[in-house]
């Protein structure tokens, strides 16, 4: 899929770290190293920097699903964090499963290498 990348990457995303690894028609792959900046009071990778990851996944996603020319906004997402992240990078696979005139359903898993590290699933409003 051939995107500019400043339609891509938001300056938070880039605040982040985010790179996009992957975009096809529904798909997004993005991944995200840690940092000492996204480390928790324990050392751990934050979950709001994994909600963050998950949330522009989802997004660009849904972007590659209706089109780049059209906005969508985050109505409601949940999340369920299974495994804690000390070091290395991790890889936010979000999926379009609808993609309605209104609204899209989004799936995402974030992993670290072969293992699940978070769950996902949001429903996206199309503006």
């Amino acid at each position: 899929m051939d995107i500019p990348e400043g339609i891509v990457q938001s300056a938070f995303s880039q605040l982040l770290g985010c790179r996009l690894q992957r975009l096809d028609k529904g798909v997004a792959e993005v991944a995200l190293s840690l940092q000492e900046h996204l480390r928790n009071r324990a050392g751990k990778l934050h979950g709001g920097a994994l909600f963050s990851l998950v949330d522009i996944a989802m997004g660009l996603a849904c972007s590659s699903a209706h089109g780049f020319d059209q906005q969508s906004v985050t109505l409601e997402c949940k999340i369920n964090y299974l495994r804690a992240v000390s070091e290395g990078e991790v890889l936010c696979i979000a999926r379009v499963l609808h993609a309605g005139r209104r609204t899209l359903v989004v799936d995402a898993d974030v992993l670290q290498g072969d293992k699940l590290v978070a769950k996902a699933q949001g429903t996206f409003s199309v503006l």
